[in-house]
């Protein structure tokens, strides 16, 4: 078959016994120069490599920080409609104090509402759930919401004289604040 007769694709034996060109590299490059462009060529490559493997491993921790943030705060919607039976339970026991302690009957009732309320705090807390009671602490406003303040010699400023209801957090984050009264400077 002649070189004219060759179908497309055939290769000649000329062309096989030719040896090919580097195609980066011209042919009458000097080899000193060659290997220093392939060694650029492996450090771009190994570069690249490097940022692709911390690339991956960033996604990988990003991931495991968004799974373990979801299964830490799956429970902040439920744990929020449970507040207000913790929030009963203490008014509860505060009501029972006020009538006071002579009927053997309250007594009863108020140290069965305050282990109800024991068990209840005990079983939130299992879970993450804990409950933040500020009274006579310094005012936080990252966990504490002031209601009013009133003037105290007996206190420093800006302390908690008063929770009118506890706050709650979850796993450490703020699930609700605690709403109190605040002691303002003497005039």
């Amino acid at each position: 078959m002649s070189d004219e007769q060759q179908r497309p694709g055939d290769e000649s034996e000329a062309a096989r016994e030719r040896p090919e060109a580097d195609a980066g590299a011209p042919a009458a490059e000097d080899p000193e120069a060659v290997i220093a462009a392939l060694r650029d060529e492996v450090s771009q490559y190994r570069d690249a490599a490097l940022r692709a493997r911390a690339e991956a491993e960033n996604v990988r921790k990003r991931a495991e920080r968004d799974v373990e943030n979801a299964h830490k705060f799956a429970l902040e919607k439920f744990a929020g409609q449970l507040l207000p039976v913790a929030d009963s339970l203490e008014k509860s026991v505060q009501a029972a104090e006020e009538l006071g302690s002579e009927d053997s009957s309250i007594q009863a009732l108020k140290e069965g509402v305050e282990l109800s309320r024991r068990i209840f705090l005990d079983t939130l807390g299992r879970v993450g759930i804990e409950q933040v009671d500020p009274a006579g602490q310094p005012f936080d406003p990252n966990v504490h919401e002031a209601m009013s303040m009133v003037e105290s010699g007996d206190v420093p400023a800006n302390t908690v004289v008063h929770v009118l209801q506890k706050g709650f957090t979850l796993n450490g984050r703020l699930l609700r604040a605690a709403m109190v009264t605040v002691a303002k400077g003497a005039s």
